[in-house]
């Protein structure tokens, strides 16, 4: 769980961390095609470190259960 005084990361910020463009962040939010808890303050948009850590887990683990030895019948 993500400790309550962690700083917020900006947009570009957080999408400098992610080695993404900020653009890509805005239409992920829009669309919700990926949920990376966004916090909304007025207009702004922040995110938290630890939420952006546990995406990166996440794709990394599929990543991982996605790159493995073909079954034997694909070998062939």
């Amino acid at each position: 769980m993500s400790d309550k005084n962690e700083p917020l990361l900006d947009r570009k910020t957080a999408a400098r961390y992610l080695n993404l463009s900020p653009g890509t962040l805005a239409v992920w939010d829009c669309t919700k095609r990926y949920d990376l808890s966004p916090i909304k303050i007025g207009r702004a948009v922040r995110y938290r470190k630890a939420d952006l850590d546990k995406f990166i887990e996440q794709r990394l683990w599929s990543s991982h259960k996605t790159n493995a030895d073909p079954p034997d019948s694909a070998r062939r």
